[in-house]
């Protein structure tokens, strides 16, 4: 079931794999880690490979333009989650439990659906399982799939540049949040409308969710997790709209845009020092397993985000429960021994000390 990235010369259906680790004392050198086009051919796709040859704009950068609906919307959700807060010891064990499980569900809508199936192509899945994460991904409103996937193939290929879309060289509040409250850089918006996005046009479960999104936003973030507790067991209506519904959505929010700024910025690299997304356990305990930057951006065709399996990564549990039931299936996977050479040719070292 696992398609890996061995570290021996050798043609898989995962590609041609060549490494060459040659040892003398400390000294470690690697040739041909990976050959990328022959991974993008068994993903259909290679537009999550930084592109080494993007060059900024020279000149000053274009005005900041506020978008004031994002920033009015953004301030009255953060103030009702705040509210929200209030109420919790007030609410029914049954209605925090129920908050708990929507907030799971529209995590993977995201880190197992949008992220590592439909914008890394890491592993596959089938129509059910595909039905279902769209159902979750419309829990989660965090964009549709369709313009998830752009956004973050253009956050790969050009990574902190003008050209990412949460640019963490702009500082946290940026990378965090302020990158949704104002008008995208214009080589974001010129790079994103060059990327091959055919994969995800031709799956028509993604394109019949960004036909309805509005509506189906309406009905499954909002409308579901509130409804249920006032209507099954009796919970207020206010306390059944801004418990699973407000401070679940605003919380899912945050922990995603974590891994955009705290992963970009805290922690360790022990696979590339030389880019900044890190290795960071709290941000992947919050964002369920996205919290493996530092292997992500090296590795991102690997379908677990990480090499430590389940490991504060329930995504990854996810998955592998779903190929164990037959529901998804051809998860790419590095091998430890590329993982251990690359450690040892760009890493910053800090492996060695777990």
């Amino acid at each position: 079931l696992f398609k890996e990235f061995s570290s021996t010369s050798s043609t898989t259906a995962g590609g041609t794999v060549t490494s060459r680790v040659t040892s003398n004392g400390n000294a470690v050198t690697e040739k041909d880690l990976l050959n990328h086009e022959d991974l993008a051919g068994d993903r259909g796709m290679m537009d999550d490979i930084f592109d080494e040859t993007y060059r900024e704009k020279e000149g000053p950068k274009p005005p900041l333009r506020y978008v004031w609906r994002n920033i009015i919307l953004m301030s009255l959700l953060h103030l009702g989650a705040l509210f929200a807060l209030t109420l919790i010891p007030s609410a029914k064990i049954q209605t925090l439990a129920w908050a708990l499980l929507c907030f799971v569900v529209s995590a993977l809508g995201i880190t197992a659906g949008s992220h590592r199936l439909w914008s890394h192509r890491s592993y596959k899945a089938t129509l059910p399982l595909r039905i279902f994460l769209t159902i979750a991904n419309s829990m989660a409103f965090q964009n549709d799939i369709y313009e998830w996937v752009r956004d973050h193939r253009v956050h790969h290929k050009f990574s902190e540049t003008d050209a990412d879309p949460h640019n963490a060289m702009r500082g946290f509040f940026f990378s965090h949040i302020g990158w949704l409250l104002v008008r995208k850089h214009p080589d974001v918006i010129e790079k994103g409308q060059k990327l091959d996005l055919s994969d995800i046009k031709a799956d028509k479960v993604v394109m019949f969710q960004r036909r309805y999104y509005k509506p189906s936003v309406v009905l499954l973030c909002f409308t579901l997790p509130s409804v249920v507790p006032w209507y099954f067991w009796d919970e207020s209506i206010i306390i059944s709209f801004f418990i699973p519904a407000i401070l679940r959505y605003t919380v899912g929010l945050n922990c995603t845009w974590l891994v955009n700024s705290a992963a970009h910025m805290f922690g360790n690299r022990p696979y590339d020092q030389n880019i900044n997304p890190r290795e960071n356990p709290l941000v992947s305990l919050g964002a369920i397993g996205e919290g493996f930057h530092n292997y992500h951006h090296t590795f991102p065709y690997d379908y677990s985000t990480s090499e430590f399996g389940w490991r504060f990564n329930l995504t990854t549990a996810f998955i592998d429960l779903m190929c164990l039931l037959g529901l998804a299936s051809d998860r790419k996977k590095v091998s430890k021994e590329v993982i251990l050479a690359r450690k040892l040719r760009t890493g910053d070292g800090s492996h060695k000390s777990g």
